[in-house]
């Protein structure tokens, strides 16, 4: 488990199925990571974990800390066709502008870093997502390349371990 000053990061698992459905519902949210039907989104939980098992990370669901409440996911994803490993954010429409994806992804990448020894880590941005294009820049990533990603084409920002600024 990851804590921030204002989010709890924990392990997505299946139990998760249902919330992860509503989330990827929302049409300003699924227009940059698509929808899932309850058996779509219980199969990519069930990848999530275990690739949790197998790698000692995945995608955690972001809870607020002070009521638990879940209000996005974050975490990081490897990808096999590209040997990386990438991070992700999405948060609910409500909880937009608020710096919560920004929060996250520096403790998942504090994390990535750190424990987890990795040299280099990706974003994988859909066209048009300028929000998450921002968070990504904030957190020093630079532009590598453009790549199609589950059928969209991207842009892919990367961050290695020596450029990263800790707070």
């Amino acid at each position: 488990m990851i804590t921030t000053e204002r989010l709890r990061l924990r392990p997505l698992t299946v139990a998760d199925t249902d919330w992860w459905v509503d989330l990827h519902a929302d049409k300003e949210i699924n227009r940059f990571v698509g929808s899932y039907t309850q058996e779509q989104a219980a199969a990519r939980l069930h990848e999530t974990q275990q690739q949790w098992a197998q790698r000692g990370h995945g995608l955690c669901a972001v809870e607020l800390r002070g009521t638990g409440k879940v209000i996005g996911r974050c975490g990081l994803n490897w990808w096999r066709q590209f040997g990386e490993t990438e991070i992700g954010w999405t948060f609910a429409r409500a909880h937009w502008g608020r710096g919560y994806a920004t929060e996250a992804a520096r403790a998942v990448l504090v994390w990535g870093f750190g424990p987890l020894r990795l040299k280099q880590i990706t974003a994988m941005i859909h066209h048009g997502n300028t929000a998450s294009s921002a968070v990504a820049q904030r957190l020093g990533f630079t532009r590598l390349r453009e790549d199609t990603v589950l059928g969209r084409p991207c842009t892919v920002y990367a961050l290695a371990r020596d450029d990263f600024s800790s707070p």
